[in-house]
């Protein structure tokens, strides 16, 4: 035995038990590992389409840029919230596509991911000393300004903020918080507005609503405290200005809570006629092809745990079109294998060796089995291209999944089936077992 091959099989062996191990769902309490994660279409959630108003982004900005800061902050946000396995895709020019599987509360959702957050501090207007304002329109608010370091008049806005605010509870009534700390800038102009405004509320406004109006007791400098909040507001505005406000408003075109369309019965019945499926496979394939046919058989098998790892290891979220792709890919892997035991039945036939006859089959198959995959490839290509363009990331998401399986199971048919074989050749001689009656 060449040493060349059993390095390749050790390879190959260590390859999958590292797969078996990423694909086995553990305690993610202690392992910090899960299944495989489901899209929308197999698990339900929130799903969300935004579209951003570029007339209102930086001057200085490029409409990419204006988009990708928007992206970035949503991801940010959206990690934050804690959504598991979440999509978050830029479609065409101007619009967001969110998905939040196991979202249910949509409405939620819209608050904590597409509010632009803009934090800014007013001040009453002179002569209106003892006023508290209960609601907006009791009193005329003014945006504070002080002078920064560089000595210009600037506005207090949440862009000073460092991303850090958490929500604490008030040790005297117990309800919640949001802690923030301004930044060296910040700091100067935060203690100029608190002295001038001792003894007088100081108005704390979101995305031009007021959220609080508390009395400033004390000269403040570093940090502060919004209050006036339930748990719920407290949480999700400490996560959006740890976020960094958007760079421009966000509107909502398309909404909706997704059920997923497939329940759990519809799955078990789905397992249930892939298992039939894949016995009826490996019976025929044992039945005509013999020693050859249970070789393709055991590197399908390999082949399914591989891709389902690097799935998992990208990760790729599955949903019914990557469901498709990935049993087309299956299709396409044994399809491999019956060029190359055609070929090795048709040298055997010629009175090849077996060793001879599955060096030729493989030569000779390969050929066909690489452009068959070109043309897959191609076709990958331009789909994930228009589902990109288009929007139509379900498309997408099919032809980038069926691109991975295909770029697999090329590996497989050329090195795990022929590593496979030229084991199986040199323990069983007899061509009739390969299929071959004399």
């Amino acid at each position: 035995m060449k040493k060349g091959n059993i390095y390749l099989l050790i390879f190959i062996l260590v390859l999958l038990v590292f797969a078996i191990w990423v694909i086995t769902p553990l305690d993610s309490n202690r392992f910090g590992r899960q299944g495989l994660s489901l899209g929308l279409d197999l698990k339900g959630g929130s799903y969300l389409v935004y579209q951003a108003d570029l007339t209102q982004k930086d001057p200085s900005q490029s409409d990419d840029e204006a988009m990708e800061g928007v992206l970035g902050k949503i991801e940010r946000r959206v990690n934050a919230y804690g959504v598991t396995e979440p999509v978050i895709q830029r479609q065409g020019v101007d619009r967001i596509l969110v998905q939040l599987p196991g979202v249910k509360d949509v409405d939620e959702a819209k608050k904590s991911i597409g509010q632009v957050a803009e934090l800014d501090f007013r001040e009453l207007e002179p002569g209106q000393a003892g006023q508290v304002p209960n609601e907006e329109s009791e009193v005329i608010w003014k945006k504070a300004v002080a002078a920064g370091k560089d000595g210009q008049e600037k506005e207090l806005t949440g862009k000073y903020l460092k991303p850090n605010s958490q929500v604490v509870l008030n040790q005297q009534t117990g309800k919640p918080e949001v802690a923030f700390e301004w930044d060296e800038e910040g700091a100067i102009l935060f203690e100029q507005i608190t002295k001038r405004n001792l003894n007088k509320p100081l108005g704390i406004f979101l995305d031009n609503e007021l959220i609080s109006a508390p009395t400033v007791q004390a000269v403040i400098k570093e940090r502060g405290v919004i209050t006036g909040l339930d748990l719920e507001e407290a949480r999700r505005l400490a996560i959006q200005l740890n976020s960094g406000s958007l760079d421009v408003p966000l509107k909502i075109i398309q909404e909706q809570d997704v059920d997923a369309t497939l329940g759990s019965d519809s799955i078990r019945k789905s397992l249930i006629a892939g298992a039939i499926g894949a016995a009826m496979l490996i019976l025929f394939m044992i039945l005509y092809y013999r020693v050859a046919g249970f070789v393709g058989c055991v590197a399908l098998i390999i082949y399914s745990i591989l891709l389902l790892a690097i799935f998992k290891l990208i990760p790729i979220t599955m949903t019914l079109p990557g469901v498709a792709a990935f049993i087309v890919s299956l299709g396409m892997a044994v399809d491999a294998n019956v060029l190359i035991f055609e070929r090795m039945k048709e040298e055997l036939r010629a009175g090849r060796t077996l060793g001879a006859a599955v060096e030729i089959g493989f030569s000779r198959a390969w050929p066909a089995i690489r452009d068959s995959n070109i043309t897959t490839f191609i076709a990958c290509i331009i789909l994930a291209w228009f589902g990109e363009t288009l929007g139509a990331f379900m498309v997408r998401g099919f032809a980038i999944t069926l691109f991975i399986g295909v770029a697999l199971s090329m590996f497989s048919a050329i090195t795990i089936s022929r590593l496979l074989l030229r084991f199986m050749v040199r323990m069983v001689k007899s061509p009739s077992a390969y299929g071959v009656l004399k």
